[in-house]
This record gives C-alpha cells, sequence and structure tokens, in this order.
C-alpha cells in the first residue's frame, strides 16, 4: 500500500542497529515556531479545527519536513483527543493552553468514565493514512499518546496545573478512583495507539510528561504500572512489519534503572539526564540486550547563536558516546531530540543549524579512524 522507506535511520536506531548517521526528529516540531504553521492554522481558525481536519494536520505534519532533514515525522495532533473523546469538551482558548468543560473529581465522574468509541476519533486515523501517503516513504511516521497518568492529571484538573493539586488530593484521599480512572485510560491510550498502527503509522510514542511531579513510590504505583499497561496491550507487528514504541518521562531519569525492563525500544530523555549514564544503565552492550536512548538537548538551547548551539549538540553527541557500528548485531543506539517540546519563539534558522550539526557531527563520528 506504501512505497519503500529511503530514509529508516530513525526505525533502525529504534531496534538498537546501526546506522551511518544519529537521526533526530523533535518533539513538537510541527508547531508554533514555523510562520508556515502559523499561516495554516489561521486558515483553521483555531487548534482543534487544525487537528480535526485532515488535509490540514496533514500538511503541518510535513512543513517541517519540508524546511529541514528530519529523520522522522509526528503525528500532528494533541495527546488531550481521548479525553475529549471520552466526553470533556475540550477547547483551546488563545494562549491559554487546554480547557476541559468537565473534570473528574468524584465516584459519579469516575463512574461515567469508559473507553471511548474509536469512532469518535476517526479524525485523526484518517490523518495518519492521509500523512502516511503524503510522506510516499520520506521518512517514518510516528504516533502517540498521552500516558494514562499524564491524561489523569488534565482530566482531574481540568486544564494544565502548577501544584497538581486536585489530581494528587484524589490519588491520596480516594487511590481507589484513581485507580479506576487510570485503568480506563490505559486501556483507551493502548486501543488508541493501536488502531493509529492499523493507519499507518510506523511507531508510536507514550508520553508521560507528568510522571516525574509524583513522589518515588507514587510513581511506579500510578504512572509506571499504567504505562506498562498500555505496552502490554500494543501491537508488535503490522502487516508484517515490526512497530517500535518509545516512552518519555518527563523528570523520570531517576526511575530509569526501573524503566529498563518496559516492553518498549526506546526510552526519551529530558535534559537533566547524563546521556552517558543511560547509556550505561538502559543502553545495553552490543550483541546484547538494551533500550534505544532518544534525546535530550535543553529546548532554550536554541535561543543561543547557531555557533554555540553547534557546541551543544556537539558535547552531547561525544556524551552518548562511540556509536555502535557493527551491522551484524544489536546494539546502544541513540536519537537526537529535545529534552521537552519545542518553544514557539525558537528562531527557526536556528533549528537547521541544530539538524545540520547532528548529521554532519554525528557522521564525522563513524568515520574510521
Amino acid at each position: 500500500m506504501y512505497p519503500a522507506l529511503k530514509n529508516d535511520s530513525f526505525l533502525k536506531a529504534c531496534w538498537r542497529q546501526a546506522t551511518d548517521h544519529t537521526p533526530i526528529w523533535l518533539m513538537r516540531q510541527a508547531g508554533r515556531y514555523l510562520p508556515e504553521y502559523k499561516a495554516t492554522r489561521a486558515k483553521a481558525g483555531s487548534f482543534m479545527g487544525l487537528a480535526t481536519n485532515v488535509a490540514y494536520a496533514t500538511e503541518v505534519t510535513l512543513q517541517p519536513l519540508d524546511r529541514y532533514a528530519l529523520d522522522a515525522a509526528i503525528l500532528f495532533s494533541d495527546i488531550l483527543t481521548v479525553p475529549d473523546a471520552m466526553g470533556l469538551g475540550l477547547s483551546f482558548a488563545q494562549g491559554e493552553g487546554p480547557k476541559f468543560e468537565k473534570v473528574v473529581r468524584d465516584e459519579a465522574a469516575v463512574k461515567a468514565l469508559e473507553v471511548p468509541d474509536m469512532g469518535k476519533l476517526q479524525y485523526v486515523f484518517d490523518a495518519v493514512t492521509s500523512i502516511r501517503k503524503a510522506l510516499d516513504g520520506r521518512v517514518p511516521l510516528i504516533g502517540f499518546s498521552g500516558s494514562p497518568w499524564t491524561l489523569a492529571c488534565y482530566m482531574v484538573e481540568g486544564g494544565g496545573s502548577d501544584d497538581y493539586r486536585f489530581v494528587k488530593q484524589l490519588m491520596y484521599s480516594r487511590p481507589d478512583l484513581m485507580h479506576q480512572v487510570l485503568s480506563i485510560n490505559a486501556d483507551a491510550v493502548a486501543l488508541y495507539l493501536n488502531t493509529q498502527i492499523q493507519a499507518g503509522a510506523q511507531a508510536v510514542m507514550v508520553f508521560d510528561s507528568w510522571g516525574g511531579v509524583l513522589a518515588d513510590g507514587a510513581f511506579q504505583n500510578f504512572s509506571l504500572a499504567y504505562t506498562k499497561r498500555v505496552l502490554s496491550q500494543l501491537i508488535k507487528e503490522h502487516e508484517g512489519v515490526k512497530i517500535p514504541s518509545i516512552v518519555f518521562t518527563k523528570g523520570g531519569g531517576i526511575w530509569l534503572d526501573e524503566m529498563k525492563d518496559l516492553d518498549c525500544q526506546a526510552l526519551g530523555l529530558d535534559w537533566t539526564v547524563n546521556l552517558n549514564k543511560a547509556r550505561r544503565t538502559v543502553g545495553g552492550e552490543v550483541g546484547g540486550p538494551g533500550k534505544a536512548i532518544q534525546g535530550n538537548l535543553d529546548p532554550n538551547v536554541l535561543f543561543a547563536p547557531p555557533k554555540q548551539i553547534e557546541k551543544e549538540v556537539k558535547v552531547l553527541l561525544d556524551q552518548f558516546g562511540t556509536p555502535h557500528m557493527d551491522s551484524n548485531a544489536f546494539g546502544p543506539t541513540h536519537i537526537f531530540n529535545l529534552g521537552h517540546g519545542i518553544s514557539q519563539f525558537t528562531p527557526v534558522e536556528h533549528v537547521s543549524a541544530l539538524v545540520d550539526t547532528v548529521h554532519a557531527y554525528s557522521k564525522y563520528q563513524r568515520k574510521p579512524l
């Protein structure tokens, strides 16, 4: 149904296979820092108008690939589409972030929750198929969802939060209700990701954006356990092709040792984690098991001058260490990314410096001495 991939470096790195350069893509790469994105969003009239229109979602997903030599595309959507399909009423006020009309804070609200009919999210799956066709084999397409815990944060708080007071109040005072919410979310996320895979996604990513706000112990019980529940249900292969999965936990570096046994292929890291330490903890040895590592430049580095961006990129590539180059064996691999999403204020030419330096310097690292 689709042409062969012209650039499979991202997928190879996910599977810990040697590549001729370190692949790079950026969280939120299709977004507000691009003038062409702003123009398309203006035509759409609103964020949800953009996300629910297949043509627009396809257009903005491909925009960064037309500008930069990125090694993967990621579906343009939002992590909150799933709770929206649960009937919570998602909206985006200009400059204010997401808001839910209904919140989940008591027994009645929890009882009303259920895994949504995926038909309510058909616009997402149609976009996946449309984007995959439009890519024409240029690079792989990544699908994604928020983690069960991260979705619960928004569902209970009613939007973003500085202190997570309501979700933690529910978690500590009624852990039984919290576990019910998380169970429903986990099953919904797994079904959502599997349907994206069936629609054409070639890899999937779970964003545990707020896992790091939890105390030790609470993270394992209320976040990690439900990420595991999602991963256990994921389709591992579609139409004869294996589908890798990535888990990103912002603030999760202290639990890397506990995450190394997750049933996923890659772990995303925020900027607080040392790449060499992560490689030693979860990356594995050549010929042995391990996880690919994704990350983890501080997004604010991109406000520095291009020469400084180049320097910081080289520091990170050197920090990861000598690339694995044995084409006959699995080994530690690195997918370059930011430690969180790219800022809307990032100068577009600074992204060029980032992408070009990752490709050029990582190829230099692989040259024989």
